[in-house]
Formats: C-alpha cells, sequence, structure tokens
C-alpha cells in the first residue's frame, strides 16, 4: 500500500508501488509513501450569523492521489529502518483541517443556530466540496473521499434555552392538539344536537302537517255536514211550504165547500124565514105528535104569561111528557 520512490545520485532511479529491491544507502534515498485512504476527526469552535457558538464534529476520508507529486512537496524520506525521517506526514492532516475549518466557518457564519443545528448535510456537502477544490489539496495531490459531520452542538446554555424552547414548542403543539380535538368534539356534539334539532323540526312539521289536514278533513267535513243541513233545511222548508200550499188548498176548498152547504142551506131554509113558528110546528108536527102540541101549548102559555092569573100543570102530565120522548 506503499508508493517508493528509489533516488540515486538525485535522479529518480525506480519508482512504483509494492517495489522490492536492493540499494546502496551511502548514495541513495528512498521515499516512502502511503497510499491508502485515511481518516482523522475534527472538531470546531464556530460562531453562527446570530452570535452564537457551536462545536462542529466531523471527519474526513482521504488518500494520496498523486504520490510523486506530494513527495515533491513533503518530505516521506525513510531511514533504513522505515522509518520517516521527519514527520510531515501530519502536515496533510492539519492542511486538510485547515481546509475544512475555512469551509466550515464560511458555511456557519451563514446560517443562524437552528438552521446550523438543522442543515447538517448542506453543511458537509459544502465542506467537502470547498475542501475538494482548495488549491492546497490540488496541490499536494490529495483526493477527498468524504466529509461527514457528525453533530452540531451549541454551548450547554443555549443548548437547555433550546430545549426549554422546544419544550415549550412542543407543549403549545399538545395543547393545540388538545385544543383542535376538543374543538372537534364540541364540534361534532354541535352537529349531532343540530341533527337532533332538525329530526325534531322535521317531526314538528310533519305532526303541523297532520294536523293542519286533518283540520282541512275537518273543515271539509263541517262544509259537506253544513251543505248536507243546508239541503235539509232548504228540503224541510220547501216540503213545508208545499205542505202550507196544500193546508191553504185545503181551507180555500173547505171554505169553498162550507161556502156551498151555507148557500144550499140559506137556499132550504129561505121559504122557511118568513113564516110564523105556529105554522113551522104545524108543519113538522105532520105525525101528530102529542108531545109536539104540548110544547106548541106551552109556547103559547108562555106568550100570554101576563094574562094567566095561576096554572096548574101535574106531574103526571110532566112524566108523561117525558116518557114518550124517552
Amino acid at each position: 500500500m506503499n508508493y517508493v520512490i528509489h533516488y540515486k545520485g538525485g535522479k529518480i532511479k525506480k519508482e512504483g508501488r509494492g517495489l522490492s529491491f536492493f540499494y546502496f544507502s551511502p548514495n541513495s534515498s528512498i521515499v516512502s509513501i502511503p497510499v491508502q485512504s485515511n481518516d482523522f476527526q475534527f472538531v470546531f469552535n464556530e460562531t453562527t450569523k446570530d452570535y452564537q457558538e457551536v462545536t462542529l464534529q466531523g471527519q474526513v476520508t482521504y488518500k494520496i492521489e498523486n504520490p510523486k507529486q506530494l513527495a515533491e512537496t513533503l518530505d516521506f524520506t525513510v531511514n533504513k529502518k522505515k522509518q520517516y525521517l521527519k514527520n510531515d506526514y501530519e502536515k496533510i492532516q492539519q492542511r486538510i483541517i485547515n481546509e475544512a475549518q475555512t469551509a466550515s466557518a464560511s458555511i456557519i457564519q451563514r446560517l443562524s443556530l437552528k438552521e446550523a443545528l438543522r442543515k447538517l448535510e448542506d453543511i458537509e456537502t459544502e465542506i467537502f466540496n470547498n475542501v475538494q477544490k482548495s488549491k492546497t489539496v490540488q496541490m499536494l495531490g490529495l483526493e477527498i473521499l468524504s466529509v461527514n459531520v457528525l453533530g452540531v452542538t451549541p454551548n450547554p446554555e443555549m443548548a437547555r434555552a433550546l430545549e426549554a424552547q422546544m419544550r415549550e414548542s412542543l407543549q403549545k403543539e399538545a395543547d393545540q392538539a388538545i385544543y383542535e380535538r376538543r374543538n372537534f368534539a364540541v364540534e361534532q356534539e354541535r352537529m349531532i344536537k343540530e341533527s337532533e334539532l332538525n329530526t325534531e323540526i322535521a317531526v314538528e312539521e310533519k305532526q303541523k302537517q297532520i294536523v293542519e289536514k286533518k283540520m282541512e278533513t275537518d273543515v271539509v267535513k263541517q262544509q259537506n255536514e253544513q251543505q248536507l243541513k243546508e239541503m235539509e233545511m232548504t228540503s224541510n222548508i220547501s216540503l213545508e211550504e208545499q205542505k202550507k200550499e196544500l193546508i191553504d188548498i185545503q181551507v180555500t176548498n173547505e171554505k169553498k165547500e162550507a161556502d156551498v152547504k151555507e148557500y144550499v142551506l140559506n137556499a132550504n131554509l129561505k121559504p122557511y124565514k118568513e113564516l110564523d113558528w105556529k105554522t113551522l110546528m104545524a108543519i113538522s108536527n105532520t105525525g101528530n105528535d102529542p108531545s109536539n102540541n104540548i110544547a106548541l101549548a106551552f109556547r103559547e102559555l108562555a106568550e100570554n104569561a101576563d094574562k094567566i092569573g095561576n096554572l096548574n100543570i101535574s106531574p103526571e102530565l110532566l112524566d108523561s111528557i117525558v116518557r114518550s120522548k124517552s
């Protein structure tokens, strides 16, 4: 995993990965550059747009893409024990850290605290692009494989304040949810009551229609009864008028009949009107009834009573008269 360069007399004699060779150390120098990928973590303290301190933690993964170019910039010479004569390998990480910190400061300063806490993916993407395109990384012949932002953490006091704010916000959301649930329950209850009221109104309306229909039926029935009574009364009046006319006719006829009888009677009695009663008695006594004669005698006595002093009538005479009549 190392790229080896063999310098002899100041010139490159051999180079490549995984080489095995003999060399004469007094006039040779060996450069060994590890080309495997490497990881290192970083922790940056930055300030957000709203002047809040945050701690940015992350990790950078890189590898050496151009070992020869890196060998011309840094010293990776090893001794016969494969130990580096200088510790330039650490300079690679420090320079990458510097570029990453510059990139992180650039983006964090454009974000507020809440935005910085939420936009981890945007932060690591911008850090990766800026570090990958930096002149230092290109000059060293490095390739940035990935940048991972593990977290953005505010100071403890601000964290507690944010937690309190978030708790209040969540509590408000909970209260809002409770309010909405209660409001929904009230709305449902209102709808139920409104439905019940509409049902009662419909029932009342139906009952009203039934009562109106019954009243209309009663009115029609009363009208029919009134018409029937009027017809019966008219019929009775007509019958009474007919009876009256009949009675008038009967009275007229009886009156005419009485007039006829009177006329007949007067006509029959007219010859006897001027006759003397004595003559009438004589005519009526055609059968020589003794009682009639006695009655005639009493009549004459009565007419001449002033001339009679005493008159004696025996009981036998009266008894005989009464017996003859019976």
